[in-house]
This record gives C-alpha cells, sequence and structure tokens, in this order.
C-alpha cells in the first residue's frame, strides 16, 4: 500500500550508494511502498565487492518479501533458499550441551501465567522433560521436517520461519526486482562528496567520470567503509569489542555430505568464538566466528578447514569486522542502512533484519516534500539505537552465560562486566524467571526462554501458582503437549522432500 503525493508537491530524489543487500533492499522498498512521494536512484560499482556471507534470516525477511509483492517461490528458486526453522546452540553453556532457540514458542499461557513457570515448577519437582520437547518448532527441526505453519489458532500455528540462502545471490535478485518497479541504477565510483555551504546538508555524489548524482535524501549502504556516514559526516562509531571480542570470519563453502538438509542453522562454539553450519540448496555454508585477541587468522582457516562437514568448494575467506553502531543512523538529510550503521556478529542472523528495520523505520518517518523535520530524525536515531542494543545485549548473553572456562576466551566472556540492561535483565530472570516487556524490537519472551534455560542459568524464584496445583496432573497435562507436537511433527513431510515437492522453490542447480 503506497502513500499519495500530496498536490502540488515534487517526489524526493533518494540517492542510495552501495548495492548488495542493504543497497537494493532500500532502494526496492521505497520504490515499492512509495512510489508517489520518491523517485530512486542506486549507484554502485562493479569493481567494490560484496560482504555476502550472511546466510541466514530471522522470520521478518518474509513480511518483507511479501509487502513488497515478491513471489516467495520465485525468491527461493533465485538465491537457492532453504526453509530455517530456528538455530541449534552446541557447547554454549557448556560442552556437550545443546539446544535450540526456535522461531516458535514453548507450550501455552494458562491463566495469565508463562509456560515457563509451569515447567519451571516441574523441573523443581524433578518431573520436567526437556523445555524443547513442548515447542513445534523444536521439534519439527531435530525431526528435519517441514511445512508452513497453520493459519489458524491451533498447536500447528505456533511456529514461524525464516529461510537460508545464499547472499551473493539475493542482492542481484533484489537488483532486477528494484530495476523492474523503477529504481534507476548508475554504474560509477563515488569521487567526491559536495555539501550545502549552509547546513552542510550533501547536495550531491561526483563519480569518477564526473557525473553528479544529485538528491534530496541520501542512504549510505555502502558497508564498512561508511562513505557518506563516516567518512564524510565524522559520525562517531561505538565500539562494543569489549562486549562482543568477536572481530573476525573464516568463511568457507562446503559440499553436503548427507541427502537430508537441515531446516535450522547451526552454531557451535569454539574455543575462541563459533563456527555456523548453514543448509542451503546447493551447498553448505560453513565459518569461523572468531576473536583475533585469541586465535591467529591462519589458526582459525586451519580450525575451519578441519571442523567443516563435506568437501571445501573454495579456500577460508577472512572478514574482518568492530562490533558496534553510529553514534546517530540518519545525520543532516543522510540515512545510514546495514554495515555503514552498525554491525553485529551473525550469531543470532540479525544483520538482514537490522538493514529491514532501519528501512521499515525511513519509510514510516520518510519526509514526503524533502524538508527533514528534525523531531522524525531524532525518532529514527531512537528507534535504531534500541534495536542494535537490545541485540547487542542478547549476543552477550549467549556468551556470559557459560560455566565454560576451557580457554582464555571463555574465561573473558564468562567474568566480564556486562552493560547495565543486561545485567537488569539477568536480575528479573534470576529473581522471578521474568522476562522484560517490550512492544517493539526484537527477541521476545521465547528467545530470551530458550537461551537461560538452555545454557543452564535457572532462576532462583519463579511464579507460585503452578506449585498451588497437583504436581502430577501438570506432569500429565504437558505429557499431553508433548504427544500432540510429536504427532503434528510425525506428519509433515522431510525437508528436503517438502522443497523437491514445491518445484517452482527448487533452483535448476540444486
Amino acid at each position: 500500500m503506497s502513500e499519495k503525493m500530496p498536490a502540488g508537491r515534487r517526489k524526493v530524489r533518494v540517492v542510495v550508494l552501495g548495492g548488495g543487500t542493504a543497497g537494493w533492499m532500500t532502494a526496492a522498498g521505497i520504490a515499492r511502498l512509495l512510489p508517489d512521494l520518491a523517485d530512486v536512484a542506486l549507484v554502485e560499482s562493479e569493481d567494490i565487492g560484496i560482504v555476502g556471507v550472511g546466510e541466514a534470516t530471522l522470520p521478518h525477511i518474509r513480511g518483507f518479501v511479501e509487502t513488497l509483492g515478491i513471489d516467495e517461490a520465485a525468491f527461493m528458486k533465485a538465491t537457492h533458499a532453504t526453509y530455517k526453522l530456528g538455530i541449534d546452540f552446541r557447547d554454549f553453556g557448556r560442552i556437550g550441551e545443546s539446544y535450540i532457540h526456535p522461531f516458535g514458542s514453548f507450550g501455552e499461557e494458562l491463566r495469565g501465567v508463562g509456560f515457563h513457570h509451569y515447567w519451571l515448577e516441574l523441573q523443581r519437582q524433578g518431573l520436567a522433560r526437556p523445555l524443547g520437547d513442548y515447542s513445534l518448532a523444536v521439534a519439527a527441526a531435530q525431526a528435519n521436517r517441514f511445512r508452513p505453519p497453520a493459519q489458524d489458532t491451533s498447536l500447528a500455528s505456533t511456529y514461524g520461519y525464516a529461510y537460508q540462502f545464499d547472499a551473493t545471490l539475493f542482492g542481484p535478485f533484489m537488483r532486477e526486482f528494484g530495476l523492474s518497479i523503477g529504481v534507476e541504477r548508475h554504474e560509477g565510483k563515488v569521487t567526491s562528496v559536495d555539501r550545502d555551504s549552509a547546513d552542510g546538508d550533501v547536495t550531491a555524489l561526483v563519480l569518477e567520470d564526473g557525473r553528479r548524482m544529485e538528491g534530496d535524501l541520501f542512504v549510505d549502504c555502502s558497508g564498512f567503509r561508511s562513505l557518506l556516514l563516516g567518512q564524510e559526516l565524522k559520525e562517531d562509531w561505538e565500539d562494543w569489542t569489549h562486549w562482543l571480542p568477536c572481530d573476525r570470519a573464516a568463511a568457507m563453502p562446503c559440499s553436503h555430505v548427507t541427502d537430508d538438509i537441515r531446516p535450522y542453522t547451526t552454531a557451535t562454539a569454539m574455543p575462541a568464538g563459533w563456527r555456523w553450519q548453514i543448509p542451503l540448496q546447493h551447498r553448505m555454508g560453513n565459518g569461523y566466528v572468531f576473536s583475533s585477541a585469541h586465535i591467529s587468522e591462519e589458526d582459525a582457516c586451519e580450525a575451519i578447514v578441519g571442523a567443516a562437514e563435506g568437501k571445501p568448494l573454495a579456500d577460508p575467506r577472512i572478514l574482518r569486522f568492530r562490533p558496534g553502531r553510529r553514534r546517530n543512523s540518519w545525520s543532516h538529510n543522510v540515512i545510514g542502512v546495514g554495515l555503514a550503521s552498525g554491525f553485529l556478529e551473525p550469531l543470532e542472523s540479525t544483520s538482514i533484519y537490522l538493514a529491514q528495520m532501519a528501512i521499515t523505520y525511513l519509510i514510516e518517518l520518510f519526509p514526503q516534500d524533502g524538508a527533514i523535520d528534525p523531531r522524525d530524525r531524532a525518532e529514527f536515531n531512537r528507534l535504531v539505537d534500541m534495536e542494535y542494543d537490545r541485540v547487542r545485549d542478547f549476543l552477550i548473553l549467549h556468551y556470559h552465560a557459560t560455566t565454560r572456562d576451557d580457554s582464555e576466551f571463555w574465561n573473558h566472556v564468562r567474568t566480564m562486566t556486562v552493560p547495565d540492561s543486561l545485567a537488569d535483565k539477568l536480575e528479573l530472570w534470576r529473581k522471578a524467571a521474568r522476562i522484560e516487556k517490550y512492544s517493539d524490537g526484537l527477541f521476545y519472551d521465547a528467545s530470551w526462554i530458550a537461551v537461560y534455560v538452555g545454557q543452564g542459568m535457572l532462576p532462583e524464584r519463579h511464579d507460585t501458582r503452578p506449585a498451588l496445583g497437583n504436581p502430577q496432573q501438570l506432569a500429565q497435562a504437558t505429557e499431553r503437549l508433548r504427544e500432540a507436537v510429536l504427532r503434528e511433527v510425525g506428519a509433515m513431510p522431510n525437508h528436503r522432500e517438502y522443497l523437491r515437492g514445491e518445484a517452482a522453490r527448487i533452483a535448476d542447480a540444486a
């Protein structure tokens, strides 16, 4: 649904700097959703590569694809995508233990009391099965089964899904889509930036061949270079390395070793970080996210070669980054989206979500007449900061909630002082088994509960009401739920079988 241009006003000239995932998502989003308010031009250079590693996503991407009117089957085929029900975390709390963070709920609330309080009461009495037994998303993932959730209020509706896709193919797919809906693409490198001498706003990007890309609003999607927001406007970077010490990744694709394709991403803790496995239609994505203060790049490459399953399809490629964000993601008439605005390591597959989030807020606060209201700019920065800070805290939790003391890296993250905002959340959980409530942002109750319980951080107290009932009756009720989950999973097809049955989603090379 698009906004209409008020009579007598001209369209806002939007110039997006940088292609790749963030650039083409931004350009396509504005062109599709604000066609009467904005003209969109995108500047990119084929000589400048893209990061192209973020292959796993969160369920929010489905809403973005659907809102833009993109056919899911065509999108999946073009990007060699598979379905994703959650993330399997291995060895994070203790070596040898694992849990799945599902895209779905655990049980259901009863009489205003969250299911996890009933589970904690059963756990206290030695009557509880693993928490994941009461999640349809967890059980389906463990069984390598998938089908889309039901569109009703039944048990079959209690989960969602995301995609695992080839990020080097997603950008080109979005480019083709963007061009088809009116985005103008300009090939070239930016050599200088023209600014208004009075207010400092950017007025034009000057390209290598002398062309001037004039605009009213500029979106910086130039990646880690942050050519406009960082280099030109000098917006400060808030570095979070002291909380999230991983600052490198060694990425290496491999062939599949079995005919099965898991409908989930795997994250396995390593001595200096963690490694990922992301199953696509045509290959397995692998990588080691690590702290360069605790292992060398050469040793990290050797580690991922030794740990990866399947035949390597390329040598490990090193990516360097700094976790953190700009203090302002919207400065003057420049908005940073994606890596130009901030970066948080891929532990919870948040990179594309954070770009999508910024695009959504930009569209909601879009300056319809080209004149930027400082209050809209301030609100955008507040919302973006809130999202980054909450994701930051959630990522830190995965490292801090551990008993591991087998390496210098794990000793550091286990004993470090965490942000006050996370310390408050931890205290709320320890003392009352409660999750901080918020209406905006990412990662609600089930996500935090999955990590707390999965990594062995059980609270000192929980809601007293579950203890008032008959424990055997409570155990029987939860057992009926577990059996219902197993029946639902038993009726689902194998993940690869489902993909093959949906031929329009299968890439020719898969």
